[in-house]
């Protein structure tokens, strides 16, 4: 009875040890299995081949986690998650992900890495990596999550990318990356893309609004000219946008009301001018609707206040001349709302007169259906063809196939 205690006691210490094996750099628990198992000859010389390049293009490791990245057996490596190989015929494992978040690493990406070819997830964020993503990344056929975030990359958008055929989330954030945003990423079937705080110039796609995302944040970049309209609203299925801080102009689009299932939407930090459309209040979900500083005009449409769900509005340092009892009856309902540096009379903290008597584009309108017109959104109904309107409830947006935005007119 004795000696049964004495090997079940050793049997749970090497089940813990397993267990341990399977923590990431992160401290997060892995979920493969058999990750001490060698891989196959033929597989393993390919990604002994794979790790130990990487390893020689990193100059510093101050953490001391590659240190054990010797030998064969790269399932032992730290940072390198193993799995069954789906080769049945194969009975090894493979390297299925790697998770070097936070390990301070310094160095560059290397086209070897592409010989990992059984690659599920590739997480790297908060390093010190730089230079440009390899084009022989569109190799890793297997590949769902890629996370270059917060480190140093450089050169123009990592167009491998687009050629990932199972990439489900993309986090490029907190880089240097450059150039124009391509069409082509918002046509694949993304759920997150991560594309803020980087240097991204030129105009937003229309394709945008085709994206299957529901997280988007185009954020803190260089984006020009207007945001994008088109009849793509109806495929979007956005919880999520943020197109703050960039230059964008004109108008903000009539058809944003087509995002019905938006709960965070931030367009602050823009140029953008005209007037807020009563469409907005189609979007019965959204929790946060910031406008701040930008060039806006008119009147805050009072069905905008009514919003049921709404948490935080922020219309501040804009050129507003007003708003309902509704919008003012907001902090009563702890909603949060900011409409500081404005033009509303009798309210505090406004604008002084000759700057709103200056109002950007004051003389120039939005081609848009009147922002104070009765606004129902029940039941959406669309009517494909030219110059037929699209309805949402009582409220009729804009005709499919036509720009609802042609930015500011005479």
């Amino acid at each position: 009875m004795q000696m049964q205690i004495i090997a079940f006691f050793f049997l749970f210490l090497a089940s813990l040890h397993n267990a341990i094996a399977f923590m990431g750099v992160g401290g997060g628990l892995g979920w493969f299995t058999g990750q001490n198992t060698p891989p196959s000859s033929a597989s393993g010389s390919r990604e002994f081949q794979a790790l130990q390049a990487w390893k020689q293009a990193i100059t510093e490791d101050p953490k001391g986690i590659l240190s054990n990245w010797v030998g064969p057996n790269v399932c032992t490596y730290k940072g390198v998650y193993c799995s069954d190989s789906p080769d049945q015929s194969t009975p090894s494992n493979v390297v299925a992900g790697i998770d070097l978040n936070k390990a301070n690493l310094k160095g560059t990406l290397v086209k070897e890495i592409s010989l990992l070819t059984h690659l599920t997830f590739f997480h790297i964020n908060t390093n010190r990596f730089s230079g440009n993503v390899p084009d022989s990344f569109r190799d890793l056929q297997l590949l769902t999550e890629l996370d270059l975030s917060n480190n140093q990359f450089t050169g123009p958008f990592p167009i491998a990318t687009i050629f990932i055929p199972q990439l489900y989330f993309l986090d490029l954030r907190f880089n240097q990356f450059s150039g124009e945003v391509p069409d082509e990423i918002f046509q694949k079937s993304l759920d997150a893309i991560f594309l803020n705080d980087n240097q991204f110039e030129g105009g937003i796609p229309p394709s945008l609004w085709t994206s299957p995302a529901s997280v988007i944040t185009l954020a803190n970049n260089k984006l020009t000219g207007t945001i994008p309209t088109t009849f793509g609203y109806l495929s979007s299925r956005a919880k999520e946008l943020l197109l703050l801080n960039n230059k964008l102009t004109g108008c903000i689009p009539e058809t944003l009301g087509y995002l019905t299932g938006i709960e965070v939407l931030d367009l602050s930090f823009n140029s953008l001018t005209g007037h807020v459309p009563g469409s907005l209040s189609c979007l019965t979900g959204i929790e946060v609707l910031n406008v701040a500083h930008n060039q806006l005009t008119g009147e805050l449409p009072d069905l905008l206040c009514e919003l049921k769900r709404l948490a935080n509005l922020s219309v501040s340092f804009n050129f507003f001349s007003g708003f309902s009892e509704q919008c003012n009856q907001l902090p009563y309902r702890s909603v949060g709302f900011d409409f500081i540096g404005n033009c509303i009379p009798g309210q505090g903290m406004q604008r002084s007169q000759p700057e709103c008597n200056g109002v950007p584009g004051g003389d120039l309108s939005c081609l848009r259906i009147p922002g104070n017109r009765p606004v129902g959104c029940g039941t959406t109904h669309a009517s494909l063809g030219i110059g037929i309107g699209v309805g949402i409830g009582s409220y009729e947006l804009p005709p499919l196939g036509l720009s609802a935005n042609l930015g500011p007119v005479p």
